[in-house]
């Protein structure tokens, strides 16, 4: 059994009897084991100087607080606990639940100490009907079911030695009547006294105590004594609950306290404001005292702390304090802020005090002139002669299928954090699937029309401004016109535009559609204008306009369309935030093999990309440790694809791409549904590999066969399966610049 199963966990499920974790050695193995990089070692924990204390690296300290002084051997794990100065905690011990803060008033000026030696679990329980907290304690190996005549022990020492030091007898343990074996489980040994007698005691019957028998033993003795059996039946878990949850919340409370007034908002305030309403009485109330110091906060660090991140930890405290209007109002601020810095990051040079509703004011500046070789519109009389020259641009894309590194091109990540991305741009039944044709006009203004037969005609364009309704089919068109400085072009005084797009592909796919298409109607505005069309600066153009549309997005999209074939792609933060395309030269084998295996899907699912986007982004904003976690890991698999893919490793792409799909549910486990988890599940025989493409929730899912044949039968098998209604498209990768 574990000593502390029902210390670990707080709040318990009614309808259980028992939970059991495993035993304290088990835990202890897990924690320092092969798998002890994935655990953190210090969490919601208050701890001295590392000159104030002796603290080994590998100790695992959670929800506790240490005071100087203090010393913590290796592997040991404290949690729940308040650890006073003068306090030595062995190698591989586990305290828990312990609330060590008292002094020796006994011994005149002289501190309290006490030691837990190595191997050994300490913990303490409030009993119902007692008012002190009962002091427990053993050794890390025992077994309490082992009997006395099957070599069983207590702190690591066989029973006999443990008689004869202390100079106690199996009667004072168990009754001489009992019928079951005498062993640990049900042995009286736990005195119920004042604490400081108790912490005494526990010395001595360790074996620890400098004092002599005659005054502990007499003690020892004619104190209330429980066994293990009676505590486990005797807890009282209302309490103990009650203290754990008030110890956590003070924690939470000291952390947050630190992190407003000394730190860069880097912790989660969210989770912390959890913890912190723990207290019912006064939980509200220490998050309004926090929330009165955020209007410092970014005038305190206005020049590396970002605006989106101060608003964030504002909408969290007003949620604290239960003021949903005020945060749902601040919510839109930063999601502007979003789109501020990731504006500013982009564009070099561009002005710092933009905001949504003034953004076009701004984009011409660096659209077309700061980005273009020769600025063409300087010379005013030459307007009228380029306004005579008929010109029409046709911009044709393939859509992208992305293996893993998604989230990790997403603002504010990647203005932040590096990210990498891997790859590839797809025709589909032979086709480039998305493109757009813009021609000028001898009629001034702007005619727009889509393949759902929408049609706008737009007389001056300077009356184009943000923010756009969210249902207005022609924002990203409009977008478009913003971030490329068409708007403020002279030349439309003297000829108009007109704008035909298409994208024949499902709605909801998850290709990249938008992304693209904005990345086509862009690269087509600055080709029949003049600007600056290369594809860094396209697609460095098309993250700001779904910031202006309001969608948000990252960069893998446009860039998965408009570079050919597999790339592997990183972005580095910075000012401006660059972007590094690695094509990745594939060999006629390798794209036979992938040809041959991989189906791309349309599962008839469809799904919004940007309501699952501003969730993964607020939990970013948020600072939650699973989701960075999560997505590093996406970037070194990113790298690893690559690394398969140039071996021709087909197989492990398959593996990296199950595990990016396990990440990508972490992420957000509305990504998926009981329809694509029935689909994986009837081709996970025929796989080796599969995903949904995207930030998931339905559109395509990539299914990556075990061979050629596999795939032909799973082929078959999904056009003939009833329960499926899916379409399995045609595709090739698409190889032309």
């Amino acid at each position: 059994m574990s000593f502390f199963d029902d210390f670990l966990v707080h709040r318990l499920t009614d309808d259980l009897s028992f939970l059991h974790f495993g035993t304290s050695t088990e835990v202890l193995d897990h924690l320092s084991g092969a798998s002890s990089g994935l655990v953190g070692r210090r969490h919601l924990c208050s701890i001295p100087a590392t000159t104030l204390s002796d603290i080994a690296a590998s100790a695992i300290i959670l929800s506790s607080k240490i005071a100087p002084g203090v010393s913590i051997g290796e592997d040991s794990l404290i949690y729940d606990s308040s650890i006073s100065g003068g306090i030595q905690i062995g190698s591989q011990s586990i305290v828990v639940g312990v609330n060590v803060t008292l002094v020796n008033s006994s011994s005149e000026g002289e501190p309290f100490r006490f030691m837990l030696p190595d191997r050994h679990c300490l913990w303490e329980v409030p009993l119902i009907g007692c008012t002190e907290r009962v002091i427990v304690y053993c050794g890390l190996y025992d077994n309490p079911k082992n009997s006395l005549s099957r070599d069983g022990t207590f702190c690591g020492k066989p029973w006999k030695k443990v008689f004869d030091d202390l100079g106690i007898e199996e009667t004072d343990l168990w009754s001489s009547i009992a019928t079951s074996e005498k062993c640990l489980w049900n042995a009286k040994i736990f005195p119920i006294l004042s604490y400081f007698e108790m912490i005494s005691l526990a010395t001595w019957l360790m074996g620890l105590s400098d004092q002599m028998n005659d005054s502990l033993l007499p003690l020892w003795k004619s104190s209330a004594r429980v066994s293990l059996e009676e505590l486990h039946r005797s807890i009282d878990f209302p309490k103990m609950c009650l203290g754990s949850g008030n110890h956590q919340a003070d924690l939470a409370a000291g952390i947050t306290k630190a992190c407003l007034n000394f730190g860069l908002l880097g912790r989660n305030l969210s989770q912390l404001c959890e913890e912190i309403l723990q207290k019912e009485s006064s939980g509200v109330k220490i998050c309004k005292d926090f929330l009165a110091l955020c209007p410092n906060l970014q005038a305190q660090n206005s020049k590396i702390l970002p605006k989106s991140r101060a608003y964030q930890v504002q909408v969290d405290l007003l949620r604290a304090c239960s003021n949903e209007k005020a945060a749902t109002e601040l919510e839109h601020k930063v999601w502007a802020a979003v789109a501020e810095e990731t504006a500013s990051a982009v564009r070099y040079g561009f002005k710092v005090n933009i905001n949504l509703s003034c953004l076009s004011e701004h984009f011409f500046e660096s659209s077309n002139r700061e980005f273009t070789k020769e600025n063409q519109r300087t010379n005013v009389d030459g307007l009228l002669d380029k306004s005579l020259c008929p010109r029409m641009v046709k911009v044709e894309l393939p859509v992208r299928v992305d293996f893993v590194g998604g989230w990790s091109d997403t603002p504010p990540w990647s203005l932040e954090r590096a990210g990498c991305v891997l790859n590839m741009a797809i025709t589909l039944e032979g086709f480039l699937p998305i493109g757009t044709i813009i021609e000028t006009t001898k009629m001034t203004g702007v005619l727009i029309s889509d393949d759902a037969r929408n049609q706008l005609f737009i007389e001056d364009c300077t009356s184009i401004a943000t923010p756009f309704d969210t249902d207005d089919p022609f924002r990203l068109v409009k977008s478009a016109l913003i971030v490329t400085g068409v708007v403020d072009d002279k030349n439309l005084l003297y000829m108009g535009l007109q704008i035909r797009t298409w994208a024949n592909v499902p709605r909801g796919s998850g290709l990249g559609t938008s992304s693209i298409l904005a990345a086509a109607v862009v690269k087509g505005l600055l080709q029949i204008t003049d600007g600056d069309g290369s594809n860094e600066n396209v697609a460095r153009l098309v993250l700001v306009l779904e910031q202006l549309m309001g969608t948000g997005g990252g960069w893998q999209d446009q860039i998965g369309g408009l570079y050919p074939g597999i790339k592997f792609t990183a972005s580095f933060p910075g000012v401006p935030l660059r972007l590094q395309v690695i094509p990745l030269l594939a060999s006629p084998q390798l794209v036979r093999e992938l040809q041959q295996r991989l189906l791309v899907v349309f599962t008839g699912q469809v799904r919004l990309a940007h309501q699952v986007l501003q969730k993964v982004v607020t939990r970013y904003l948020r600072r939650d440790n699973l989701l960075v976690c999560s997505i590093k890991r996406l970037t070194e698999l990113a790298k690893i694809g690559r690394e398969a893919l140039m071996n021709c490793d087909v197989d492990e792409l398959g593996e990296i791409m199950l595990e990016a799909w396990r990440l990508h549910q972490e992420l957000d486990p509305y990504c998926s549904n009981e329809f694509v988890d029935k689909l994986f599940a009837f081709a996970d025989h025929y796989c080796c590999g599969y995903k949904l493409v995207g930030a998931g929730g339905g559109g395509f899912a990539l299914l990556l066969a075990k061979d050629a044949e596999r795939a032909k039968e799973l082929n078959h098998l999904l056009e003939e399966a009833p329960e499926f209604d899916v379409k399995v498209f045609n595709w090739n990768i698409f190889l032309e610049s």
